[in-house]
């Protein structure tokens, strides 16, 4: 088994892949917060127009 991603400890069964109710709580914690995060790409306004032109003529863009 993988090692808890919180402490390292051995995760058990019941709390997987944690070790414990604390550690996933922990986690949890750290979603809520923000103190984790999906890093994003800014993107240019004028290139979601350029999408447009990939649609065939005879289907209306989706909304």
């Amino acid at each position: 088994m993988k090692p808890c991603p919180i402490c390292g400890k051995p995760s058990v069964e019941a709390s997987k892949p944690f070790c414990s109710e604390r550690c996933r709580d922990i986690d949890l914690n750290r979603w809520l917060s923000g103190s984790y995060a999906i890093p994003a790409r800014e993107t240019d306004p004028d290139d979601d127009m350029e999408d447009v032109s990939l649609i065939p003529p005879d289907k209306p863009p989706l909304r």
